[in-house]
């Protein structure tokens, strides 16, 4: 399974910014996806997951402001990120693996991206 994700980039506080992830190779459809981040000097922290258009799991400090969506026929998974703080200036992976109770733990998932830069100046 490979994993590309794109749209990485800088845009200023309050900006907005859309990220994609394509799914390549042996990926089941069964497999949730979602998007971790780790910025400057610190661990990776776990960003979303969708397990179903109706069962999203978000960091709390993400809450209202990100929303990750998924489109199963292109095997494909997306976070737009609206009103974007200098704290979410990151690295951004995107992930995906089974249905797991560890979502926000990074041995929950099997496979990783290669990551995508967003930079929000302070």
């Amino acid at each position: 399974v490979q994993l590309q994700a794109s749209g990485g980039g800088t845009v200023q506080a309050e900006g907005s910014l859309r990220l994609s992830c394509a799914a390549s190779g042996r990926f089941h459809i069964s497999y949730v996806m979602g998007w971790f981040r780790q910025a400057p000097g610190k661990e990776r922290e776990f960003v979303a997951v969708i397990w179903s258009a109706s069962e999203t799991f978000y960091r709390d400090s993400v809450k209202g402001r990100f929303t990750i969506s998924r489109d199963y026929a292109r095997n494909t998974v997306a976070l737009q990120m609206d009103s974007l703080k200098p704290e979410d200036t990151a690295v951004y992976y995107c992930v995906a693996g089974v249905k797991s109770m560890l979502y926000s733990n990074t041995r929950g998932y099997k496979f990783w991206g290669q990551g995508t830069l967003v930079t929000v100046p302070a």
